[in-house]
């Protein structure tokens, strides 16, 4: 099954000159997202995953289908404000200033075997953010699976050189 014929492009979203890849188009695609959620999945199925942690908002879809499929829990990454107890938070860049995400500081605990996962890496500025933050509670993490690659934005090679090996199921070029 061609998955990237799924995803919709939209130039000049949000802004002139950039060509937004929209996986929703994807998901809504019973056979498609399946069979993305098995491609996810493929590489991990005979690792021992303890939990997938999805990005906020479509990384939450993906990682639960995810965990589901492998037998594990879910934790969320979420944007700041957006969780109900105790949190730890991690900045990161944006183009124009910073954003900040947010995971319970119980979420994980030591030693636990976490797969990292968003529906698209770009610059890798939130899932590096996500990093530092699963590390910070003692997470070991086994992975990083996206659906969509950016690599022109770098993304990949910056969660790489932390040690993480990335997953993706397609690449677009330009951004």
């Amino acid at each position: 099954m061609d998955l990237k014929s799924l995803v919709r492009t939209i130039p000049d979203y949000p802004k002139p000159g950039i060509m937004f890849r929209d996986v929703t188009t994807l998901m809504a695609d019973a056979q498609g997202f399946k069979a993305t959620i098995a491609r996810l999945c493929e590489p991990y199925r005979t690792e021992p995953v303890d939990l997938v942690a999805g990005i906020e908002a479509r990384g939450f879809i993906l990682a639960g289908a995810m965990a589901d499929r492998l037998g594990c829990g879910f934790v969320p990454v979420r944007k700041k404000g957006k969780l109900p107890w105790k949190t730890i938070q991690q900045e990161y860049a944006l183009e124009y200033g910073t954003d900040t995400v947010e995971m319970h500081v119980d979420a994980l605990s030591h030693g636990k075997r976490v797969l990292l996962v968003d529906d698209l890496i770009a610059t890798g500025g939130t899932a590096g953010a996500a990093v530092k933050l699963i590390r910070r509670l003692g997470g070991e993490i086994l992975g990083a699976a996206f659906i969509v690659d950016l690599p022109e934005l770098g993304g990949a090679k910056l969660i790489e050189a932390e040690g993480i090996k990335v997953h993706a199921l397609m690449a677009f070029e330009g951004h």
